[in-house]
């Protein structure tokens, strides 16, 4: 048989075929690439992983090439390790071209489980153009494998100025069912050391974060309801919620910057990163009964849960 060559090909040109989406399984995708100047010879079948967004191959069949002008068709496959663009480098008969793909993000359902310094494994959900762990943090470790301290007793708590973390009543059959509450010294790099105590890639959110995620949901009279729990098995009945949103708060409670605990099956609370004016808001649940998530200014050294965001 005769040894394949074109004269062109058209990577940009492509007819793309099928919606990628990010952690998502791929099926039924093809990008079609034209081409001219063919000699009607044949050509291999290729195997093109991708780069940019990683974990995908593009796959062309062995074939023949037509007498003019004609077409390739590179079906995809694997699944896209994130949101962005992926793309393959074509190759063939001696003609390049750079084909490329776009990768949605959710903007709803469970993502892939990610993991701690600890090995503490957590689900995550998309909501809108976010992604969220779907569950409170439980390390007592920072992101490089630095100890947080675990403060037990209430004046050593209140009288405390550096990172630390604690259970809901000391009691660890809480911490693993609701996780770990954190004072601000623990969440705020300039009082950490620049360290991160969220997995590699993921940060505690900020403010704005907060408020992209409730204008979302519906705004703050709304969003608790979306968010919480389904159910009284953890949150104190009346519980009028549809966790819509798959974030799934549990009423974790809070400690005081005195020391005491409160609030647990009641209310949830949760730091945000960045100190504005002297403030630092918090974003909070603060009843079985209702569906508001509130923005109330807190004290440092009282402690509350972390949910972090995907940078």
């Amino acid at each position: 048989p005769t040894q394949g060559s074109i004269q062109t090909i058209d990577c940009g040109g492509a007819t793309n075929n099928g919606t990628l989406t990010a952690n998502t399984a791929v099926s039924g995708v093809s990008s079609v690439i034209a081409y001219t100047g063919g000699n009607g010879g044949t050509y291999t079948s290729q195997a093109i992983a991708s780069s940019g967004v990683t974990g995908l191959t593009a796959t062309l069949s062995a074939g023949s090439f037509a007498n003019g002008n004609g077409t390739l068709t590179y079906n995809i496959t694997g699944t896209p390790s994130s949101s962005g663009t992926a793309t393959f480098g074509i190759n063939i008969s001696g003609k390049t071209c750079v084909l490329s793909r776009t990768i949605e993000q959710p903007t709803s359902g469970y993502g892939p489980n990610i993991t701690d310094i600890e090995g503490n494994t957590y689900k995550t959900v998309y909501i809108g153009t976010q992604q969220w762990m779907g569950e409170n943090l439980k390390t007592s470790k920072y992101s490089d494998g630095t100890p947080i301290p675990n403060i037990t007793d209430n004046t050593q708590w209140s009288n405390n100025t550096s990172g630390a973390w604690c259970n809901y009543d000391n009691k660890d059959s809480l911490g693993n069912i609701y996780g770990k509450l954190y004072n601000w010294y623990a969440v705020s790099p300039t009082t950490n050391g620049s360290k991160n105590v969220c997995p590699t890639g993921w940060h505690v959110p900020t403010d704005d974060d907060w408020k992209l995620l409730t204008d979302f949901l519906g705004g703050s009279t709304s969003a608790g309801g979306k968010m919480k729990e389904v159910g009284t098995s953890k949150w104190l009945s009346p519980n009028n919620s549809t966790n819509s949103s798959l974030f799934t708060a549990l009423p974790s409670g809070l400690r005081y910057g005195r020391g005491d605990f409160t609030s647990l099956t009641g209310a949830a609370a949760w730091w945000s990163s960045i100190e504005s004016q002297g403030q630092i808001w918090r974003r909070t649940i603060v009843s079985f009964k209702e569906n508001d998530i509130d923005r109330i200014n807190t004290s440092k050294n009282d402690a509350l849960s972390i949910r972090c965001l995907k940078d």
